[in-house]
């Protein structure tokens, strides 16, 4: 790696003298200063660019999108292209340094989730301003023309948090460098994806057209919030994801629940047995096969973790719950093991559509999350096994005219599923860019073994070389995949200083 000037992760925490440090401040100095001044065009930037509806399956929102950011880009001196293999676009994008520069691939994803307009507090293709998180009772809307911006204040637009942030920062932080006349000699490759949330389904395609296009000498995943604390992390790996969706099955047609109720089964009831069966009440998975591939937790992983704040008291207060799943199980170990997640249920109308009905399916959505070692297609088999094991007949169809429908399961993984990732905690490029980002404040940055979210990052992983390492920049509490996601607006500004930080640090070896 051409970015790597030392031996050991040790000797480069141990060698960083104090000049060293503040002629590396300059970075996010210069970009503090610039932002302070371009607060307004900023800001203005970033609403342009959430107002594009961006949900991936409306292919002509995204390639909307698409073409904004290859616009946005090239006023920095990127040259970009739009890529896709037959779901939503991509963007890749280069602004070349000299032939020796070393060069850092950076992935962003400009898709949101799905939103539901009447549950949003502000409408969320129209970026709004709020004194605060908007689930907060004491938040107000306030009028864009301020002549200064509370850095507490947010903005609220579905894809603020997640993740559009990194485009508008990354670009500042340029701005920043180039018009102080300090942009370091370093190739800045992007990697854009418009189809994060739903879970990438085309990506490899993509890589089969680029991959030649994105070697770097290190790759920086731009998405996922900040720790909990507030503190600076950063993010080793992601468990992996999939979706499987599952139908029981009750009597052919609707019945009503007071003359048959106590007498057909019941395709509810028969789901919520089944859900029940897949963890103890401590809350671990119990299902056999599940936990067999599990990369055991290493001890410095261990060491990391117990280093990091303890935030679970605060959150618990902040949620108002009294415990967690598993008791005293702190969040930073929880999302080390696999889950299986219950997203959905329905099986009738509740509250003014509830009906004295029996009705003949009932449907859940189960999100996996995985770890090192697990494979999605091993998992779904353990499932099908233990819903056997529990007298279910399962297939991905539904039930056969001659089968018994309340003893058939439909089961179904939906297509995007993919394993985990992590990179080692001892790897020489979390050692630097660890120094890099201990110059941005008085704490220490964290380095956080994994983060509970998912990302994509498997197949970079197949088809690079380079190491990748994940830096969040979003607030904790950004209403994340849900109504009124934001960002507040000191993340957006910190991850300015930030990116400056990291582009001067790589570019000369820390």
């Amino acid at each position: 790696m051409k970015l790597i000037r030392v031996a050991t992760a040790v000797c480069v925490i141990a060698c960083v003298s104090l000049s060293a440090r503040a002629s590396a401040q300059e970075g996010a100095t210069i970009a503090r200063d610039y932002h302070v001044k371009n607060t307004h065009r900023i800001i203005s930037d970033f609403r342009t660019f959430l107002s594009f509806p961006n949900v991936a399956s409306n292919v002509e929102d995204m390639m909307d999108n698409a073409r904004f950011i290859e616009g946005y880009v090239a006023k920095r001196g990127f040259v970009s292209k739009i890529v896709s293999a037959g779901g939503a676009p991509y963007v890749v994008s280069e602004r070349r340094g000299s032939k020796d520069a070393p060069t850092v691939l950076i992935y962003a994803h400009f898709d949101g989730q799905p939103v539901i307009p009447s549950q949003w507090s502000s409408p969320p293709f129209e970026p709004t301003l709020w004194t605060s998180n908007p689930l907060n009772p004491e938040a107000k809307v306030l009028p864009w023309d301020q002549d200064e911006f509370d850095p507490n204040w947010r903005i609220v637009a579905r894809a603020a948090g997640d993740d559009k942030g990194p485009v508008i920062a990354l670009m500042a932080a340029i701005d920043a460098l180039v018009a102080a006349n300090a942009m370091p000699d370093i190739t800045i490759k992007l990697l854009l994806d418009g189809e994060e949330e739903r879970g990438s389904p085309t990506l490899a395609g993509v890589l089969e057209q680029v991959a030649d296009d994105l070697e770097a000498d290190v790759m920086l995943f731009c998405d996922g919030p900040m720790h909990q604390s507030g503190r600076r992390q950063l993010v080793l790996g992601v468990r992996g994801s999939m979706t499987v969706d599952l139908t029981t099955f009750g009597p052919n047609r609707p019945l009503h629940s007071g003359h048959y109720g106590n007498w057909a089964p019941n395709p509810n009831e028969i789901l919520m047995k089944l859900l029940m069966s897949l963890k103890d009440d401590s809350g671990r998975v119990v299902v056999k096969g599940f936990l067999d591939d599990i990369r055991p937790v290493s001890g410095l992983e261990r060491s990391a973790i117990a280093a990091m704040p303890a935030v679970d008291a605060t959150l618990r207060s902040e949620l108002g719950l009294g415990s967690n799943e598993v008791a005293n199980e702190r969040l930073e170990s929880s999302i080390m093991r696999p889950a299986i997640v219950v997203k959905g249920l329905s099986g009738g109308g509740v509250g003014a559509e509830s009906r004295n009905i029996i009705e003949p399916t009932a449907d859940a959505s189960l999100n996996l999350r995985l770890v090192p070692g697990q494979q999605p297609a091993v998992l779904l088999a353990a499932l099908k096994r233990h819903f056997e094991s529990l007298g279910m007949t399962v297939s991905g169809d539904g039930p056969t005219t001659s089968a018994p429908r309340e003893t058939h399961l439909q089961m179904v993984a939906r297509p995007g599923g993919y394993r985990s990732f992590r990179t080692k905690i001892d790897a020489e490029v979390v050692s630097e860019l660890k120094v890099i980002l201990d110059r941005l404040g008085d704490q220490e940055t964290l380095i956080t073994p994994t983060m509970g979210g998912s990302l994509p990052i498997y197949l970079f992983e197949d088809n690079l070389e380079a190491p990748i390492v994940i830096l969040p920049i979003a607030n904790h509490d950004n209403n994340q995949h849900g109504k009124d996601e934001n960002l507040r607006l000191k993340n957006l500004f910190d991850a300015i200083e930030m990116y400056a930080e990291v582009l001067q640090g790589l570019a000369a070896g820390s």
